[in-house]
This record gives C-alpha cells, structure tokens and sequence, in this order.
C-alpha cells in the first residue's frame, strides 16, 4: 500500500504562522505536524509514501530528506502552480499508479486503524472510501447521501444551500482510499477538484463509493483556536499511540501540569509555567513571567513579568518585560 500525504496549501488561516513556516513544518508538541502522519502511516506498515509541496517547499524536503531517517521511503511532488487535491494526485500518479492508494491531509491529528480502513475498501469492492464522521454543527458538514450500506450515492458542492432534505450530513476526515483508475478521470496540469470535479463523475457512472465512520480522536488545525485545542486535547492524553514526544522539564520554575518544554530552555526560579503551556526548544523564561494556555515556537523569549495567556508565538519571537499577551498570535 501506498499513500499520498496533501501539503501544498498555503495554511491561510494559521496566518502569521505559516507566513514563513510552511503548514506542515507547523509544530504539534515542538513536532512538525507532518512527522505525525508520517508516523501514523509508518506504524499502519505504508512506508512508500509520496508528499505535495508548493509553498516554502526547501524548508520541507531539507528537514525530510529522503525519509530513510523517519523510517519511511519519501518522494517529492512539485507544484510550481497549486493543482486542487485531484490535479496534485494526478501529478503524483508515478508514485502511486497499480494498486489502491491512501490520500491523506496534512493538517490533521488523528487516532485511526487504518488497517480497518484498507480492509473495509477492499471488501467492498469500492472505487472511494471516504472516512467521516458526525460533525458539530450543519454549517461544519460537508453534504454527502449515503444509504443504508454507507454506499454514496449522492454528494452536493459544500457551498450549496439547497440540499435535499434526505441528505445525511456527515464531517470529511481527510482521509480516503482510491483506486488508480481515478487517474483516467484526472486531466494533466490543470487545476483540478476531487468533490467539484471528479466524484460526481464516478457517481454518474454509478460506480461504488462508501464512507466508513471513524469515532476516535480526530482534529485539524485549520485554525489557531484549533491549534490550541489540539494541544490541549493531546496534553491531557486523548490520543493514545502518537508520536514518541521528549520533555524535558526543568527542575526551576513553578509549572502547574500538563506542560511540555522543549531542549536547552532557561527557565527563571520565579517564573510560572503552565497549565497548558508548550515551550519549544531555547526558549528563555524571564522572572516572574507566566504562560499558560498558549504555545512558544523555538527560540522565544519571555521577558521579565511577561504574561503569555491563550496566544501563539512563531520562533524568534520576544515578549518584552511586563508585557501581557491575551489571544494573541505573533511571528516574526
């Protein structure tokens, strides 16, 4: 089995964030949320894996390299001008054409079988698996009919408002298998949709598409409230089977648990750390500064009586003395 990790966008809506860091080089516990999917396809056995890039590609494939490193076997997929999700696949099709492939997004934290996953495609005979959930809210759905056998049978553009009544609105995980005769569908370097331009088609020709419900932990970090929430979520132990963090808590400093601090951090005998809190590595902590809730990149600084309170800060950045952060995103 082989797989295709989408990491080509842009990260908008982690702005400033992403302004320098590309999306998936973004930390999840001072980890680049890609090694995350990484290690979740390595430890499903799917080591032949292929990646999208299109913004701030070098600052990716330096830290990756070839993947040996990771435990994986890593190919690089170009995007001078971004493609859709379809049109990126297509690119990649080398990598991945004669067998059935997972598609996966970059910017989700997810704890999932995906064993279960293959195995459901494949016993359903199934030209596209998409793996969903119940969403919280309508607006958060994307409209997909399904009937009794989770079978699709129809799927409606997320910005429609005249939905059937008899849709079953369900939650997208980013997660899907596919077979390689989608390629055929695809046309070459072109900007290219999966849901706009492609499943319709598939259901048109009334080829067999399921859903399988995932129930496990699962978030994306679209947006910085995400992005803490992930955070939390993951401090607090909700995902068992991640990722191998490091901490290194100092033995100065207050820290109120869970907090996670990062490599050659200083930390001042008076300052407060937690709850909450992730340090990256070489961060300084001055006197009497507190964060809690809130997230530093590598190479912060907190000056003297800094209060960090729900905010993220990119690396490099310096809070000055006595000053207070509340919800507050910075990057250099």
């Amino acid at each position: 089995m082989k797989a295709m990790i989408l990491a080509a966008g842009f990260g908008t809506r982690l702005r400033p964030l992403t302004n320098k860091v590309p999306k998936p080089m973004v930390p999840i516990l001072n980890r680049p949320i890609l090694e995350h999917t990484i290690h979740l396809l390595r430890t499903h056995g799917i080591c032949d894996i292929v990646v999208n890039l299109h913004h701030l590609p070098q600052m990716i494939t330096d830290f990756f390299g070839d993947g040996k490193e990771f435990g994986v076997n890593l190919h690089w997929s170009h995007e001078p001008e971004i493609l859709g999700t379809a049109g990126g696949i297509k690119q990649a099709q080398q990598w991945l054409d004669g067998e059935s492939f997972l598609v996966i997004n970059s910017d989700v934290v997810v704890e999932i079988d995906l064993s279960k996953v293959l195995a459901f495609h494949k016993a359903k005979g199934s030209a596209l698996t998409l793996v969903v959930r119940e969403g919280d809210s309508p607006e958060q759905c994307d409209p997909i009919e399904v009937d009794e056998d989770d079978r699709i049978v129809h799927i409606v553009g997320a910005s429609s408002m005249n939905m059937p009544d008899d849709t079953t609105r369900v939650l997208f995980t980013g997660i899907q298998v596919m077979e390689p005769e989608i390629f055929d569908r695809i046309p070459e370097n072109k900007f290219y949709g999966t849901t706009t331009d492609v499943f319709p088609g598939m259901l048109a020709d009334e080829l067999p598409m399921f859903v399988t419900w995932h129930h496990g932990y699962w978030k994306d970090i679209g947006t910085i409230q995400s992005y803490l929430d992930v955070h939390q979520d993951l401090l607090d132990g909700r995902m068992e089977g991640g990722l191998p963090i490091e901490n290194n808590n100092p033995a100065n400093g207050h820290l109120t648990q869970p907090v996670l601090i990062g490599k050659n951090c200083r930390i001042a005998d008076t300052a407060k750390i937690g709850p909450y809190a992730v340090l990256g590595d070489n961060c300084t902590v001055g006197d009497h500064a507190v964060i809690e809730h809130s997230i530093c990149w590598n190479d912060v600084t907190l000056g003297k009586g800094s209060h960090l309170r729900q905010s993220v800060l990119g690396n490099g950045v310096t809070v000055k003395d006595k000053e207070t952060l509340d919800k507050k995103t910075l990057s250099q």
